[in-house]
């Protein structure tokens, strides 16, 4: 994808200030701090910021709970691939239909998925049986599409609202997870609520959504955007009529629309209409095309990479519990996990701030993390635990920012016209990452446990 003239930048660079420099003291960095949010629409943000924790957030709880949804004996990565798969083909394939869908309709649909797939999985009997299990997955597959098609509409929909909505957008998707899993750790353990109560008690949150779009967020920049789109394709219809007509065949034409004329116009414009569609469909399967090496492929890798990490290889980055904070091998995963959603908040809310314009730099940094942890768990190198706190730390941060600077990278290069649609598109990119982490990972996990316990070290096996 070229630049483009009438596309700005999402946010401009604003480097901290270096002690002794006069011209960058804290002083003139609050100024340039305030600057920077000057333009920045409340409203805008603040709906924006709950769409994307409140989109994300339900995704994070049902990964959160499913060891306690299938039990000890059933693997956890068929719950990771009924939460995921979904939302991948989603983003495969709503892209080339859902614009003929109102926003307004859209997130109707979206929070009646959510409620009913969250309720589905709440009220049905807490067994282990195929039966039961199978229930559950099909409600975690409606979540799963609640969650990819608000993915791409709502990135889609910052199209039409500015750079602050798509910084919003992204820290709220951050504090997802940290949301997520705090709140189901805290409502099952602390304050000791059953699994059933605290499922239920989520499916209440998609109507912050509902709040969030009917009530917070600015209609007027959307129906000034339907409007221009149907004053469009009235212009577009009015010039596919083939020949102008004279007063007199007009007159005679438009008071025969039952008769053979009449139906013969009407069949012209249905054709024209459907070979529209298709034209439609074949530009921007094109465009795709064009969005695939810039932006797919870099958001691709990071998420193959740092799901494969998360799912399959720190299981198995364990230490001896007298060398750790924790009491329990049990304690080192959720740890993990808790460290890399805060480097992932920290990275999706840093767009105002912080630009990555070169998105496959931090990919392969996140490839190498990849390497590095394997090969620690093959052949146990680092001394401790806390170095692994940081690299997790790092993890997260690095997937966080490939993920922002993505779409901030489409909302900078991507020419207007096809600034909406490319926006949604990308989205496919990080599902399709998760799925193929998702097959990874349960082999990476049962290998190095594999190795490690023929290496004497059976800590994997007493988590």
């Amino acid at each position: 994808m070229s630049d483009s003239s009438d596309t700005d930048t999402v946010f401009p660079a604003m480097p901290l200030p270096l002690p002794g420099s006069p011209s960058s003291s804290w002083a003139s960095f609050r100024d340039r701090f305030k600057a920077l949010f000057h333009d920045a629409d409340p409203r805008v943000c603040t709906a924006f910021w709950f769409f994307g924790l409140i989109n994300n957030v339900l995704y994070v709880i049902i990964l959160s709970a499913a060891l306690d949804l299938v039990g000890s004996g059933f693997p956890k990565g068929v719950v990771l691939l009924a939460d995921v798969v979904p939302s991948f083909v989603t983003k495969l394939t709503a892209p080339y239909f859902i614009h003929v869908v109102p926003y307004p309709i859209r997130v109707l649909v979206f929070v009646a998925l959510s409620v009913c797939g969250m309720l589905i999985i709440a009220l049905t009997p807490a067994h282990t049986d195929g039966r039961s299990i199978s229930t559950k997955l099909a409600g975690v597959v409606l979540a799963s599409l609640s969650s990819g098609a608000g993915e791409l509409s709502f990135l889609g929909l910052t199209h039409f609202y500015g750079r602050f909505s798509l910084a919003a957008w992204s820290s709220g998707t951050g504090a997802a997870g940290l949301v997520g899993a705090g709140a189901y750790a805290i409502s099952t353990t602390s304050f000791g609520l059953t699994v059933k109560s605290t499922l239920l008690a989520s499916a209440c949150l998609p109507a912050i959504m509902l709040v969030s779009f009917f009530g917070v967020l600015p209609l007027a920049p959307l129906r000034h955007a339907a409007r221009e789109a149907a004053h469009s394709q009235d212009a577009l219809h009015r010039g596919d009529e083939v020949e102008p007509r004279h007063e007199d065949e007009t007159h005679e034409q438009d008071s025969l629309l039952g008769s053979g004329h009449g139906r013969l116009y009407v069949r012209a414009v249905e054709r024209s209409k459907v070979s529209q569609a298709w034209t439609s469909f074949q530009a921007n399967l094109n465009r795709s095309k064009g969005l695939f090496f810039p932006f797919m492929l870099p958001l691709l890798l990071v998420y193959v990479a740092e799901y494969t990490i998360n799912q399959g290889v720190t299981p198995t980055l364990l230490f001896p519990l007298k060398e750790t904070p924790f009491e329990q091998y049990r304690a080192f995963y959720p740890a993990y996990n808790a460290i890399y959603q805060a480097g992932v908040f920290i990275s999706r809310s840093s767009i105002p701030f912080f630009r990555v314009h070169h998105l496959y730099f931090p990919s392969f940094l996140q490839i190498a993390n990849l390497a590095v942890l394997t090969l620690h768990a093959l052949f146990n190198f680092i001394p401790n635990v806390y170095i692994i706190f940081l690299i997790i730390f790092w993890e997260g941060l690095l997937g966080g920012l490939v993920y922002v600077n993505t779409f901030a990278e489409i909302a900078d290069r991507v020419p207007a016209a096809d600034r909406e649609f490319s926006l949604a598109a990308t989205t496919v990119s990080d599902s399709g990452g998760i799925c193929i982490a998702g097959f990874l990972g349960m082999a990476f996990e049962v290998w190095l446990c594999r190795w490690q316990v023929s290496q004497g070290r059976k800590y994997c096996t007493m988590s």
